[in-house]
């Protein structure tokens, strides 16, 4: 581990990280303790040395052009009382400051902390006598507190000030933050659980942060107006506004809400949250409801790269299989959404597939929301950007240095600081890895003692995973490995000999007494595959896609020989993939190549673009190609131009 990491420690001992569990009555897995997982490594570990070396510095002068500093030091009476940008701007500090909360875990940075105290100075000036914080009511309308909770975000904006405020306590040791925040959460008490006042966020955030508020505390208070905040679900509080009360998750109680609807991303932040009251409180029917709106997004809602939203006007959920690949909205926050609530699913259940989602949509939903260079971020992740496309940044075909509407990158960043603590858990008896990256990993286990242990690997280029025991007590204990859907013929061994590598439940696990010098040893098989959709999916039946390992690959123009329309392209299901290593600008990546068919319509007749079916002059040209696949994660970052990831079967 680093020097960051045992500093860390020993300092929060018992912190979990972004979510701790340690004393949820209904966990059955527990986050390992901050610090005690390390990245070393890797496409994970230079993604962390981006956001700390550039993305983090960096923001800090984007929010001072975007006005977010300005805002609050307007409500702190500093200099102009003028407020710019939408009036959620606040958020974006707090989730930048989570953000650094959590890299500070990781390693101490004088800059960094430079930068932090001075905004929660900033922050702390900010508030008012009563404890109210929030910087467009403050200098807009000071007089209409809580006036407008379906559109003006003030409880999203406290949910990421809580965040934020844990991350710097847990990280560093940072109590200032902290007393604002709790400061504020308790006028949010006073006015609403305590006074009596009706009300939910439209946007919900502050559930979950409420939750990890208590546990951090041990306030039950906190908890119980989580609780309240949802019980006002379904009761019409929110109104029904421009798209329907289902856009705000409103439109029936939620005990009785079994499809995930309306904004992807205020659906998942809600089901976060609640999934984190039943962490708690044990209820039954919170957990069922979870787990239904889990199997409705999976099964006709979601993209292959787990990203979600098929709708652009109010970037929510479409209807069953209702999945456009051009039209795919595919927010990076919805990603980040999806990721926190399969980690919080995974530590209530202990069940496999929460964990295969999230690392579906780690590697595909998620990080094609950041460009290799960490010169642009995507707000919008679509499957297929054509050649004749006219509105390159709405529809997500460039990524942005930053927005006006800007959750994207401080979430990108605060995941990808906080990243490490989703790798592994533990039991009383045993430790589970569930993503793979080269790292350290240390857990304390109560029937047994400390382990820790390194892991090698080049996943996801490879499937070869090499874990050592580095510290382990007399006592027998069970070390677990995820077994991915794709990898049925994985193969494990202990000091080579081989072990039975049955997956059932979606892990191998091995119990013994182990020594200091075990090695664990398991093979994922990394063969491409080709993935066809549902029949249902209209927009891209007759087509596939390609897979290798946890990667989902899509074409981009570049590539294509003689730079052939991508758009006419097509692929030949009977030739065999092969995967090819290449060099700069994608270093190390592996790419797939196949047997590409290009389709040209040279005797289309007319100007309508049909004609009958079965007629001489409806049939197109064919040649065939080399056709050839990147990381749907990779893509753009080679010039702008066409990309697909679902590509039409042609022989």
């Amino acid at each position: 581990m680093s020097p960051g990491s045992r500093v860390a420690m020993s300092r929060r001992a018992s912190a979990g990280g972004p979510v701790d569990l340690s004393d949820s009555p209904q966990a059955r897995l527990f986050p390992l303790r901050l610090g005690s997982a390390a990245i070393t490594g890797g496409l994970w570990a230079e993604r962390q040395r981006l956001n700390r070396e550039v993305l983090l510095p960096r923001a800090a002068a984007q929010l001072e052009a975007a006005g977010n500093f300005d805002n609050l030091r307007a409500a702190a009476r500093h200099g102009a009382q003028r407020f710019r940008g939408p009036v959620f701007m606040d958020s974006d500090v707090y989730k930048w400051l989570e953000a650094i909360g959590w890299e500070l875990a990781r390693e101490a940075d004088e800059d960094l902390e430079r930068l932090a105290d001075e905004a929660i100075a900033l922050v702390a000036d900010a508030q008012d006598e009563d404890g109210y914080l929030n910087s467009y009511y403050q200098v807009v309308e000071p007089s209409e507190r809580w006036s407008n909770l379906a559109q003006d975000h003030e409880l999203y904006c406290a949910g990421h000030l809580i965040q934020a405020a844990i991350a710097q306590r847990r990280g560093r040791d940072e109590e200032r933050l902290m007393r604002v925040a709790r400061r504020f959460a308790d006028h949010i008490e006073d006015t609403f659980l305590r006074g009596g006042r009706p009300g939910t966020p439209g946007h919900p955030e502050i559930e979950a942060a409420l939750v990890e508020l208590y546990r951090e505390t041990r306030e039950r208070r906190y908890l119980e107006l989580a609780e309240y905040f949802v019980d006002q679900r379904g009761h019409g509080v929110l109104g029904p506004g421009h798209f329907g009360s289902s856009y705000y998750q409103d439109h029936v109680p939620v005990r009785e809400a079994t499809e995930v609807r309306g904004h992807a991303v205020r659906a998942l932040y809600l089901a976060t949250g609640v999934t984190d009251i039943y962490a708690e409180t044990g209820e039954p029917e919170l957990l069922a409801v979870m787990e239904a709106q889990w199997r409705d997004m999976t099964e006709a809602k979601t993209y292959i790269t787990g990203g979600l939203g098929a709708h652009h006007q109010d970037e929510a959920f479409g209807d069953p299989f209702e999945l456009p690949p051009d039209r795919c909205y595919g927010e990076t926050c919805a990603a980040i959404a999806s990721i926190m609530w399969n980690w919080r699913l995974l530590l209530v259940t202990g069940e496999a597939r929460y964990a295969e989602l999230l690392e579906r949509t780690l590697y595909n939903g998620f990080l094609a929301g950041l460009a290799v260079d960490g010169s642009g971020f995507s707000y919008v992740n679509p499957l297929q950007v054509r050649a004749e496309h006219h509105d390159p940044v709405e529809r997500g075909a460039r990524r942005q240095p930053w927005y006006e509407v800007a959750c994207c990158p401080p979430n990108v960043m605060r995941l990808l600081a906080s990243l490490a603590n989703y790798l592994a858990t533990g039991q009383r008896d045993g430790l589970q890895v569930h993503q793979y990256a080269p790292g350290r990993l240390a857990a304390d286990l109560a029937d047994a003692g400390h382990v820790e242990l390194e892991l090698a690997t080049e996943y996801p280029w490879q499937g070869s995973i090499e874990l050592q025991i580095l510290e382990t007590p007399a006592e027998p204990w069970a070390l677990s490995l995820r077994i991915p859907s794709w990898a049925a013929d994985a193969r494990a061994a202990v000091n080579g000999k081989p072990v039975e590598a049955d997956a059932r439940g979606g892990y191998v696990s091995v119990r013994r007494e182990w020594r200091g010098d075990d090695v664990v040893e398991l093979e994922l098989p990394m063969r491409p595959r080709l993935i066809t959709p549902h029949p249902r999916i209209d927009a891209v039946r007759g087509c596939v896609a390609i897979e290798r390992g946890p990667l989902v690959y899509c074409a981009e123009q570049v590539d294509q020989p003689g730079h052939a329309a991508l758009d006419d392209l097509g692929i030949d299901a009977s030739e065999p993939l092969r995967t090819e290593t290449v060099e700069h600008p994608l270093a190390g990546t592996v790419v797939i190549k196949g047997r590409g068919v290009q389709a040209r319509a040279a005797r289309w007749p007319g100007s309508w673009g049909y004609a009958e079916h079965g007629s001489p002059a409806a049939v197109c040209e064919h040649e065939h190609t080399e056709l050839t696949a990147v990381p749907y994660a990779l893509w753009g970052n080679r010039g702008d131009g066409p990309m697909r990831v679902w590509i039409p079967l042609r022989s």
